[in-house]
């Protein structure tokens, strides 16, 4: 599976004020690191970026890829910062990401400079409600792309990941169900999240296992990309086919089996409490592990 580094991102404590005072030493030294983690882009996250975007976008491509070849992932809902950052990249970016709000400015971005592009599933109103909303949004982008020339094989959706915590707006089964539909609607086309998003507003040493967890589940659908942190090791393995035991095991409980407890090992109860969690079959508290 294709995974993006998260981590260079305008809201880090780190990265922001490097941006900001045109600092390459942090961005150049979090970039190797991302890179020898072995996510294949490097997410560059610059935020709205409304003053001077399209200057700090294209001094922070080329200060990343002074230091590594990965393609990189240009993120900004600023369209002239986008364009600036896709000028001076080198072989093909892919954009993160282009909303219909948007898609008038931005689709024709991905045709000039012949970059991959992340169909962003927020409609007009807002958040969608349910994978049928998704299905709907996910055709109009990809219709208008189809019209400027832009291969469904160039278009990543990404769904919207929600987080758990939040119980009334868990959106989790909702993706689940529009992976499940996207290569019937959208034949051809990728798809991506940013996976992170699950687990927002939980303990930092619980986020891990939702991030996991929820990954092997649309993984299980399909999943082409993921938007991660490069710094979990374990999450890199399972995304390289490393720990197969453990997919199945997440794969069977989505399925309806119950395994017997007794029979998992410390690691493998916790997957299986996660799964739980996501879906809603288990209500959702910072003690889920626990119970």
């Amino acid at each position: 599976m294709v995974l993006i580094g998260e981590n260079l991102n305008i809201m880090s404590k780190t990265i922001g004020p490097a941006l900001k005072e045109r600092n390459p030493k942090p961005i150049q030294e979090l970039a190797k690191a991302e890179a020898e983690a072995g996510v294949d882009y490097l997410d560059l996250n610059i935020g709205p970026a409304r003053k001077a975007g399209d200057e700090l976008m294209e001094w922070v491509v080329k200060t990343v890829q002074g230091v590594t070849d990965k393609s990189l992932s240009l993120d900004t809902t600023n369209p002239v910062a986008m364009e600036a950052g896709l000028k001076v990249h080198k072989d093909r970016a892919l954009i993160n990401s282009i909303s219909l709000a948007r898609m008038d400015e931005e689709l024709p971005l991905a045709k000039k400079y012949n970059a991959e592009m992340v169909g962003l599933l927020w409609g007009r109103e807002g958040m969608p409600r349910d994978a049928a909303e998704r299905g709907v949004i996910a055709v109009e982008l990809m219709y208008k792309a189809n019209e400027l020339g832009i291969p469904n094989e160039d278009i990543w959706f990404d769904p919207i990941v929600t987080p758990v915590v939040n119980i009334e707006s868990n959106q989790a089964k909702p993706c689940l169900e529009f992976m499940s539909m996207l290569q019937d609607i959208a034949p051809g086309c990728k798809s991506t999240v940013g996976l992170s998003n699950v687990s927002n507003g939980a303990p930092t040493h619980l986020r891990p296992y939702l991030n996991r967890t929820y990954m092997i589940m649309l993984m299980k659908y399909g999943l082409y990309s993921a938007i991660v942190d490069a710094f979990d090791p374990e999450l890199v393995r399972i995304a390289r086919g490393e720990r197969p035991e453990l997919v199945d095991l997440v794969e069977r409980v989505m399925d309806g089996e119950k395994p017997d407890p007794s029979s998992l090992s410390e690691e493998e109860t916790k997957y299986v409490k996660t799964v739980r969690v996501i879906t809603g079959e288990t209500l959702y508290s910072h003690s889920w592990l626990e119970v």
